[in-house]
């Protein structure tokens, strides 16, 4: 019995992400997944406060959590080549998911349909994971930021596509972030307190 999902998984340190862009400081799959659960969970908890959503909070973040797993194996592709073609793109889905069950397959059979679920989501979950996209987005955004706070014009193309994306979702909850929580992002630590 293969139970090396969690070593696997771990590795997700190791993967860079930004892959053909120069970077001032360097992005692993860690931690950009960490950073879309917890913008994930922010939008949640927003749209059930204040847009009477009924998000399941708890959900929505697994789903943040495992939403970028089969990089492990496939690495972080870079969005211009991802979606150069309709060909491309269908190969990397593929791709994508053989990585996912290669990934699951290393949990005992007991537990991988937890996990199944959380990594791989079938259906019922359409608003959490708009809502993951839209916080993997921002994780985005809030790079490109933190870049062009160091003085690397690079990002500044990737920086207005992601918030141009974001504006196009129309979801009250984005907004209200975009508007309400992302201008700190722009702030040095003194000027936050």
């Amino acid at each position: 019995m293969d139970t090396s999902f969690f070593a696997i998984l771990s590795r997700m340190k190791y993967i860079t992400r930004w892959g053909l862009m120069r970077n001032t400081r360097p992005e692993n799959l860690m931690e950009h997944s960490f950073e879309t659960a917890v913008l994930t969970h922010a939008l949640a908890v927003i749209g059930n406060t204040r847009f009477g959503r009924t998000y399941d909070v708890g959900q929505a973040v697994l789903l943040a959590l495992y939403h970028d797993a089969s990089e492990i194996f496939t690495g972080s592709m870079p969005t211009p080549v991802k979606y150069f073609n309709s060909t491309l793109r269908a190969s990397y889905r593929e791709a994508e998911q053989q990585a996912l069950s290669r990934l699951l397959a290393c949990l005992p059979d007991d537990l991988r349909p937890a996990y199944a679920a959380v990594s791989a989501p079938t259906e019922g979950h359409t608003s959490l994971l708009l809502l993951v996209k839209a916080a993997d987005k921002l994780s985005a955004l809030i790079k490109c930021m933190d870049e062009e706070k160091a003085g690397n014009t690079e990002f500044q193309k990737a920086a207005e596509a992601q918030l141009s994306f974001l504006q196009e979702m129309h979801l009250p909850e984005v907004d209200c972030f975009l508007k309400e929580f992302l201008p700190p992002f722009r702030l040095t630590l003194d000027e936050q307190e």
